[in-house]
């Protein structure tokens, strides 16, 4: 495939730089450092663009495919919900609409998948995607479960398919500076990390309830055990539940967790120790996710993570010479001079992306792993697995990150995967 010249000429980045520094709250010195060494999004000729189908079209499916279209042709929807598939279909002009992603997966113009389907469904696809080589940008978290992260990284690797996990805070600025300081020491002796994530609803209890024309229940129940629609189990709503996902520790944690590991270092491993408890007793019969948390990641080199709704939505790094704070709308220091002394030329250097999408659709060409590979998307996605387990058990928990298990504890090891009901199981891929 072809590439065109970016038309954000080196004279004109440079000549914006300040205004641009000034807007995002960087210092001059990372963005301009930024456009010699990071990537930035290339555009392709309308004859190499991709073709692109979008599975699961709720709003952040469709949000996602909106910024995809630059990049590639979209061909196909594809969902459960007659209602969602139709508005994704009159939105994006696509010609095909299915509801099951397999007759997706045969078509052989479709280069690239966009999975945004709920957490619970994720692996499967990913994995069906990869084994028909496609390209894949899932959403976060990767996974349901360990066990399924260690699949999708399996498949990835043998197939040498791309996959992007949709932890965009890695192609932000502002999250990028934070973990380069971080990895250099500029606040000294790195001691411990704050992850301060949203407080979940905490609502219920939930009646039976119609199940809605043009809704596939069983199909979107999937690999779950069979339950009754109530109106505040699907769509959005799936993730305040554990038969889905795990609440905001899988949700705004697999950001800020993730944002974590990054500037540890241990994005491709994981902590040694995990203490996780609920601050609130959930509403029988209502949500399960846990809505109030705090969990203690303990990782080999002594620094604790600790992720919990009773701090402000962010990423806080506490040295031994200061701290840095680092969230989607600031960065903020101890000291104005963390921030604005530029790193040396011999500093750890963090690989950077512009745009998150961008950097998927190039590596699509290059071949290269993208930014957040199904490695690092499953390792975050794992750290917060951990956490639920280990609330769910009211327990402390070891963890071994390089067997990926915990350590004489057969009971919390049955925890790392779940039966999957069929037949929507890896049989049907």
């Amino acid at each position: 495939m072809k590439v065109l010249t970016n038309n954000i000429s080196r004279r004109n980045f440079l000549k914006t730089s300040a205004a641009a520094a000034a807007a995002l709250g960087l210092p001059e010195w990372f963005i301009k450092e930024g456009h010699a060494h990071g990537s930035v999004a290339e555009k392709l000729s309308s004859l190499d663009k991709p073709g692109i189908a979008l599975i699961g079209c709720g709003g952040q499916g469709r949000s996602v495919c909106n910024w995809a279209r630059n990049y590639g042709h979209v061909l196909a929807m594809c969902d459960v919900d007659e209602d969602r598939l139709n508005q994704a279909a009159d939105q994006f002009k696509a010609p095909d609409k299915y509801k099951d992603f397999r007759e997706v997966l045969e078509r052989d113009d479709i280069n690239v998948i966009i999975n945004a389907t709920p957490d619970h469904w994720h692996t499967l696809i990913n994995i069906g995607a990869m084994k028909s080589g496609k390209d894949v940008y899932s959403e976060k978290p990767l996974t349901l479960t360990v066990d399924e992260g260690k699949r999708v990284v399996d498949v990835s690797r043998k197939s040498k398919r791309i996959l992007q996990t949709g932890s965009q805070q890695r192609s932000d600025q502002r999250f990028q500076l934070a973990c380069e300081l971080v990895r250099n020491g500029r606040i000294g002796k790195l001691e411990y990390i704050v992850a301060g994530l949203p407080t979940g609803p905490r609502e219920g209890p939930f009646s039976k309830q119609p199940v809605p024309e043009g809704l596939d229940w069983d199909y979107y129940l999937g690999q779950t055990p069979v339950t009754d629609y109530n109106g505040h189990n699907c769509h959005w709503n799936f993730r305040w539940w554990y038969r889905f996902a795990g609440g905001q520790m899988t949700d705004w944690g697999a950001h800020h967790n993730d944002i974590a590991q990054w500037a540890l270092g241990m994005d491709r491993s994981g902590p040694v120790h995990v203490d996780g408890r609920s601050l609130i007793d959930m509403i029988p019969g209502g949500y399960t996710a846990t809505a109030k948390f705090r969990v203690e990641f303990t990782y080999k080199n002594g620094v604790k993570l600790i992720t919990t709704d009773e701090a402000p939505n962010g990423v806080r790094f506490n040295g031994s010479d200061g701290w840095i704070f680092v969230s989607r709308s600031k960065l903020t220091a101890s000291k104005d001079s963390l921030l604005k002394e530029p790193l040396p030329d011999d500093a750890v250097r963090l690989e950077r992306s512009n745009s998150h999408l961008g950097n998927f659709f190039d590596c699509v060409q290059s071949r290269k792993q993208p930014v957040c590979d199904a490695e690092i998307g499953h390792r975050s996605a794992s750290v917060c697995h951990l956490g639920v387990i280990s609330v769910r058990l009211r327990r402390s928990l070891k963890w071994n990150p390089d067997k990926e298990e915990f350590a004489d504890d057969d009971e919390a090891n049955t925890w790392l995967s779940r039966p999957m009901r069929a037949p929507y199981d890896y049989d049907m891929i």
